[in-house]
């Protein structure tokens, strides 16, 4: 006898493999996963406390208390934001909700893998976009669309490489899509660019009928460990994916955690500023040693090592753990010779360059 079968397109799925989730229990500079090296708002762990003796009760449903402070920051309609398990949970409620068996989902050559595992979970066919330059080609991703597409998912800025696409490409791609193709942006690294032709997808998930911006609290919020997300989008968008999520999807204590921390603005900003001195300064540094550095908007760098023998990302990564620097290795992206490394600490910053420089000489 057989036991249950899985739907179509399940067992193709590679399961996902994060960043050393338990680095943090070595004593290591753990930057293998985007976390932020300022850690959690002070106010954001207050409210996390505050909540500890109401952990009996379910939380809000809805998070109303939630969507109303990440509209009064973003200037956004409260009844137009959903908030999930993490903003994964989110990309794979949209394909859920949007996509059947027999539909096509576009996403680009080095899009986020959790884009892959949601389409082929849903029943539906992924089509992979080739890039430029490591950078989205929109003119790829619409040279492939169908009468079958259903919708498309764009990281931008995108993981692991660190590239974006300014704000009019994002629009001409938009312009291209059918009106029943949906376009989720997935802007989790939005808060870090500084470039004055970028913008998240808000504006467009504001005003077009077809458009899903999704963001995080695990980046520059600091609560990668309670796991929260949100997105924006049309009100019918957000009014089927609310159909088919879970009822009490995000706990009390995130809801608590985020309201707070998406309001300690100072706590955001601290975080920028620290990006804007150590990304530059990481990349300078690592090309110095002769290293390929893929330029990135966002709070990490994708590090190209060399071919010759004894001097590639593997024998590098294996060096840094024994230093103590835990860096994410990215063959599951396409990149078998790189390194993503997150933006950490002066300290940690320092001693991967210090590493790196010992082991390429």
């Amino acid at each position: 006898m057989t036991g249950p079968i899985p739907r179509k397109g399940v067992l193709d799925i590679a399961a996902y493999v994060p960043g050393d989730a338990g680095a943090e229990d070595r004593k290591s500079h753990k930057l293998s996963s985007n976390e932020t090296p300022l850690g959690t708002s002070p106010a954001a762990m207050e409210a996390f406390r505050a909540i500890a003796d109401k952990l009996h009760v379910y939380p809000d449903g809805s998070a109303e208390k939630l969507r109303q402070a990440i509209a009064a920051v973003h200037g956004l309609h409260a009844e137009r934001i959903i908030c999930g398990n993490g903003s994964d949970e989110l990309l794979t409620l949209a394909a859920q909700t949007f996509l059947s068996p027999g539909d096509e989902a576009i996403y680009s050559a080095h899009g986020f893998l959790v884009y892959r595992i949601a389409i082929l979970a849903s029943g539906a066919t992924p089509v992979i976009a080739p890039e430029k330059e490591l950078t989205v080609d929109v003119d790829a991703i619409l040279a492939r669309v169908s009468e079958k597409t259903r919708l498309v998912f764009l990281a931008n800025p995108n993981n692991p490489t660190g590239t974006y696409i300014p704000f009019d490409e994002v629009k001409r791609l938009h312009a291209g899509l059918p009106s029943h193709t949906l376009l989720v942006v997935d802007a989790a690294y939005a808060e870090y660019v500084r470039r004055n032709d970028y913008e998240s997808g808000v504006e467009l998930a504001g005003e077009a009928p077809n458009v899903l911006m999704t963001r995080t609290f695990s980046k520059i919020h600091g609560l990668a460990g309670l796991r929260l997300g949100w997105a924006y989008g049309p009100a019918a968008v957000i009014d089927a994916m609310n159909r088919t999520r879970g009822p009490f999807n995000v706990s009390a204590a995130a809801i608590a955690a985020g309201t707070a921390a998406i309001a300690d603005r100072a706590h955001v900003e601290a975080a920028v500023a620290h990006n804007e001195t150590w990304l530059p300064w990481l990349t300078a540094e690592l090309t110095k040693l002769g290293l390929t550095v893929t330029p990135s908007v966002g709070n990490f760098l994708l590090v190209h090592f060399p071919e010759t023998p004894g001097k590639g990302a593997a024998q590098a990564d294996a060096l840094l753990r024994q230093e103590g620097c835990v860096l994410r290795g990215v063959a599951g992206y396409g990149f078998p010779n790189a390194l993503r490394m997150s933006v950490g600490t002066e300290a940690a910053n320092r001693k991967v360059v210090e590493t790196l420089a010992r082991f390429l000489a």
